[in-house]
């Protein structure tokens, strides 16, 4: 008995997925799988093995060290991995201990820029079958296990903005060796700021066609692709998906369109503001609905509950509520709080309206239909995708829940009398710590455990001396 069926550890569903999938194996001679998880950051690591290894993948996962959830976004593990609980209180971690991979084969799909080549997801385990508690896949799993109690599933839609450049000045895959010691030299495909002009994005038309193909033969098809406000900025969205699937779309998009961009002579990145000329923010706009028995959108109000129904507006209030706390996951890098400006297009307080694209929260679609749903658009790109996704479903159930009443809404949000956002990281860390019922929503050990990886690196990025401290005192003082 392999350690996927000891622990029972996949579905019914998995189950027939595994055996279709090692039937699809040999029927397209594929000769390579790269075998991934998700780690703290939301960046993909894993093994790659031969496909004649998949079956035994299947039976017992495979091992990869436990350090990997240590790290901060530089690599640099931080908490003492080799003590006898491995720095994090966990026994099973002490001494930099192996964890359990454990394929999802839902998730299969091919790599198409990689010849033969599939990759498939994974969640994390501990050798005695226990979930790991730092799995971000876990975590998301966790809150739509609660939604599922209470009734509900979790659908989401998403929209990624993220800058694409031409590599200047080296091979496609010439990165060097030192990580974030020299970023990746570029120069830009078009020039200004022309939102939805035809002519820009006809000009980036040979690259976006490049990612809009690959990602369709893996099975993620856009429902858009389009010019952004800043040079050099494209914006994708995706059709509404329910549960884990928007967040594995969305970790697969970010690292197939680095990948294939790359192999092509181009540079992408989700980081939310680069430091070029004519920059704008990138943000991660999130629409979500809860759907009740029978495939019904309980945020659809009925006769005379306005324009939302009473549980639309609870959840609304349970992420007002918790804005603070859970920026943190929606923002989770120094740079991203740089996007919290006046009259941006991106929030700046943490307030509500109707189809106002300056609020935190827009509330759209119509009754008619059954659309009605929410779009909080506090996130950037470089979010996490299953602690994003996580934390917002938490807050919204805890509005639910308690009841929560929802404040008016804010006409002019950048003038609302309204609490504001954190204005930075590690105000964004203090909020999730003093957040009880996020805390309690998400574990006390994890946000913990999140918390101490988000303080390491604001300590790195406070010990650094940055361009504008040179430029200003270098020849002042």
């Amino acid at each position: 008995m392999g350690f996927i069926e000891k622990f029972g550890l996949w579905t019914e569903e998995q189950q027939e997925a595994a055996r279709v999938v090692l039937a699809r194996v040999d029927e397209e001679g594929l000769r390579t799988i790269r075998v991934s998880f998700v780690d703290q950051h939301g960046v993909l690591h894993g093994k790659t093995i031969p496909a004649s290894g998949l079956a035994s993948a299947f039976r017992g996962g495979l091992a990869c060290v436990s350090t990997l959830l240590s790290k901060d976004t530089s690599g640099k593990t931080v908490f003492s991995a080799f003590n006898a609980d491995g720095g994090l209180g966990v026994a099973e971690m002490a001494g930099a201990a192996d964890v359990v991979m454990v394929p999802d084969p839902t998730t299969f799909h091919l790599v198409p820029w990689a010849p033969d080549t599939a990759r498939i997801l994974c969640d994390l385990r501990f050798g005695n079958g226990e979930q790991v508690p730092f799995c971000s896949r876990g975590v998301l799993r966790t809150a739509l296990e609660r939604a599922s109690v209470a009734g509900f599933t979790f659908v989401t839609g998403l929209e990624i903005e993220f800058h694409l450049y031409r590599r200047a000045g080296h091979s496609p895959n010439g990165d060097g060796i030192g990580h974030g010691l020299t970023p990746t030299p570029v120069e830009p495909i078009n020039q200004g700021n022309q939102l939805l002009s035809e002519n820009l994005g006809d000009e980036v038309e040979p690259a976006t066609r490049r990612l809009r193909e690959v990602l369709e033969r893996m099975g993620i098809e856009l429902r858009s692709i389009e010019v952004e406000l800043g040079a050099n900025q494209l914006e994708v969205t995706l059709d509404p998906a329910a549960g884990l699937e928007p967040a594995d779309a969305m970790v697969l998009l970010r690292s197939s369109v680095k990948q294939v961009a790359r192999r092509h002579g181009y540079h992408a990145t989700f980081m939310c503001r680069p430091q070029i000329a004519d920059s704008k923010s990138s943000g991660w706009h999130l629409h979500q609905s809860l759907v009740g028995a029978g495939g019904h959108n309980v945020f659809v109000p009925a006769d005379g509950e306005g324009e939302i129904s009473a549980v639309g507006r609870q959840f609304i209030a349970g992420q007002l509520a918790h804005a603070s706390g859970a920026c943190v996951f929606a923002n989770p890098t120094i740079n991203g709080y740089k996007r919290f400006q006046p009259y941006s297009m991106a929030p700046d307080r943490i307030a509500w309206a109707r189809d106002n694209r300056g609020a935190m929260i827009r509330l759209v679609g119509s009754a008619e239909d059954g659309s009605t749903h929410i779009e909080n658009r506090v996130g950037e790109s470089a979010a996490n995708p299953y602690l994003y996704l996580a934390s917002q479903l938490h807050s919204g159930l805890n509005g639910i829940e308690a009841a929560l009443p929802l404040p008016p809404s804010a006409d002019d949000p950048y003038t609302a009398d309204a609490g504001r956002l954190p204005a930075n990281l590690a105000a964004a860390v203090d909020a999730l710590e003093a957040d009880t019922g996020l805390r309690r929503a998400l574990g006390e050990q994890f946000v913990a455990y999140y918390a101490a990886i988000k303080r390491a690196e604001i300590a790195r990025f406070e010990r650094t001396v940055t361009d504008w401290e040179h430029r200003e005192y270098f020849d002042l003082y």
